[in-house]
């Protein structure tokens, strides 16, 4: 690798609270808190509970459960649940989302869409583009105005710029759901800014979402952006072609804990996972034995 930065500012550990945490997470929580360590970044727990159809008080306690359990460390945001909710929760910065929403219609950037989930299986994609219907329309969700024809530059871990297009699954994305709250891409874009994060780490099936951020923070105008440092992981599988889902089943953290597995055992098995030479016991042995043994997992990191 070449390039990379010795110190960072600042790192996130971002999780929703729509599911039980499992292995795939504590493998990434896992870098996250490796890759700080070693250039001296802060991590910051940042928590996305603005899906609120999907939120459970159930899963965001787990998330603190687990990170403690697991021995994961993080060095600002919130300690426990009541914290969260009451100092960090997304709801506390809907304004800055906002904002943010303002700024994309005032400068016509954004368009309002009617299409059902059924109409967007059928269709494939989002017929409202040339329908000017009004943004004040109820129920209707606002979609970014994208170029899918720009270069998008991506600084990547691996210390080079990575040049890419905006999938095709990304055109004209959301920004504003249909219930009136910022989608995921607009409020990660702002968070990352407001904290001021400087690397994320993430598995690469959000390899398209970064390519979309760094198109949103553009129009947004927000240049500091682009100085963010991406690594993406390849996913813990649980069968060839088929990722781990936040679930109740064998691989969430909490179902082991509650079968007597202890954190060692948690680490043991995504060291078997991914077919390291032996079995971690802790984060950072886990990391060590990633970064020392030549496997495709590591390889493929960007």
């Amino acid at each position: 690798m070449t390039n990379i930065p010795i110190h960072f500012n600042k790192t996130r550990i971002a999780p929703t609270p729509s599911g039980f945490l499992h292995v795939g997470n504590g493998l990434s929580f896992s870098i996250t808190a490796a890759l700080a360590r070693k250039h001296g970044a802060k991590i910051l727990l940042r928590i996305d509970d603005l899906d609120r159809a999907r939120v459970n008080p159930e899963y965001l306690t787990d998330i603190f459960d687990t990170l403690n359990f697991l021995g994961i460390p993080w060095d600002e945001g919130p300690q426990d649940a009541n914290d969260f909710e009451a100092n960090f929760s997304q709801v506390h910065r809907m304004h800055l989302y906002n904002e943010a929403l303002e700024q994309l219609a005032a400068g016509g950037f954004v368009f309002a869409c009617t299409c059902s989930r059924r109409q967007l299986n059928e269709a494939g994609l989002c017929n409202c583009f040339d329908k000017q219907i009004p943004l004040s329309t109820p129920e209707a969700s606002w979609r970014l105005r994208t170029n899918n024809n720009a270069v998008l530059k991506v600084k990547s871990y691996g210390g080079e710029t990575i040049q890419a297009q905006l999938p095709a699954e990304m055109k004209n994305f959301v920004v504003r759901k249909k219930d009136g709250f910022p989608a995921y891409q607009l409020t990660s874009v702002v968070d990352d800014l407001f904290y001021g994060v400087d690397l994320v780490v993430r598995g690469d099936d959000l390899w398209a979402s970064t390519l979309a951020q760094i198109q949103l923070a553009t129009v947004l105008d927000k240049p500091a952006f682009n100085d963010i440092v991406f690594y993406h992981h390849p996913l813990l599988l649980e069968e060839p072609g088929k990722k781990l889902s936040k679930s109740a089943g064998s691989t969430s953290v909490k179902y082991l804990k509650e079968q007597g597995g202890s954190a060692a055992d948690v680490f043991g098995l995504i060291s078997e996972i991914l077919r390291l030479h032996k079995k971690a016991s802790t984060w950072q042995q886990l990391v060590e034995l990633i970064l020392s043994s030549p496997t495709p997992f590591i390889n493929r990191c960007l």
